[in-house]
């Protein structure tokens, strides 16, 4: 497995969701290539970060703001 390959199932890996057929290539891939690595453990990082900050079901103006501009600029492309 490459680089590329490896990359493209990392989200799947994160999420437990690894085709098991495809799990050998990738921890192989993973214990060769430590840019690979280093990039698995800081998307691991991130997500466990992620899943610690606080829900709230509040939306800020400035959220909204950025939604309407972006369906504006959206629009525009079509």
């Amino acid at each position: 497995m490459n680089c590329h390959e490896t990359i493209d199932l990392m989200g799947d890996a994160l999420e437990g969701s690894l085709a098991p057929e495809r799990q050998p290539g990738f921890d192989e891939h993973l214990e060769e290539c430590p840019p690979c690595r280093a990039y698995f453990d800081q998307l691991r990082v991130t997500l466990l970060a992620l899943e610690r900050l606080p829900r709230t079901g509040a939306t800020s103006q400035r959220r909204s703001d950025l939604i309407s501009e972006f369906q504006r600029e959206w629009q525009k492309g079509k």
